[in-house]
């Protein structure tokens, strides 16, 4: 597992492609401080022994310990880490950790090339888990957008025109639940 020092070193190698207002900036540029140090506390929490149980898990691929926003989850517990961990490290920084979306993103790409394989023969998976092993062995961040439709934005859920503006539960049964709506 990588240290946040040697997060912040490939970092600083990157070449500047980050505008702010019109200026080119480095990486190193200090208003961009702020985002580091919430990327800081998901590294640090990985080499803490009192978060070791959440914030660290062992490869299925490797064998070896990984940070676990590295992590293809394996199992219901593996789920459940997941998001005790979001939940602690939300906390310690007061807001959005920025890492979760782009282990959500790698998970989704895990069953869609699985998938895409089992259904026309190709090698999209296994090229991904070569991807994953490198993802992996160099503690990366991923990044990821996510958007809502949202609607009128001035108005509540339900206070919406087209109610499927929002994803909502329309019927609970005893089998589960069906929704309706974007997301």
């Amino acid at each position: 597992m990588k240290t946040f020092e040697d997060y912040l070193a490939r970092l600083y190698k990157m070449k500047p492609n980050i505008y702010i207002g019109d200026k080119l900036v480095g990486r190193d540029d200090p208003r961009l401080q702020g985002g580091q140090n919430i990327i800081k506390v998901t590294y640090d929490c990985a080499h803490s022994e009192e978060f070791e149980d959440l914030c660290v898990t062992t490869s299925h691929l490797t064998g070896k310990k990984i940070n676990r926003f590295c992590h293809i989850h394996q199992s219901e517990d593996d789920l459940l880490k997941k998001q005790l961990m979001t939940r602690l490290l939300c906390h310690r920084v007061g807001g959005c950790i920025q890492r979760c979306m782009g282990i959500d993103a790698l998970n989704a790409l895990s069953v869609i090339t699985y998938e895409l394989d089992q259904a026309l023969g190709t090698d999209h998976y296994e090229r991904f888990k070569k991807y994953l092993e490198y993802f992996q062995e160099n503690d990366l961040v991923a990044s990821c957008a996510q958007t809502d439709a949202k609607g009128d934005r001035l108005k509540r859920p339900h206070e919406q025109e087209d109610p499927d503006q929002y994803l909502r539960v329309i019927e609970t049964r005893e089998d589960g639940i069906i929704v309706r709506g974007c997301k």
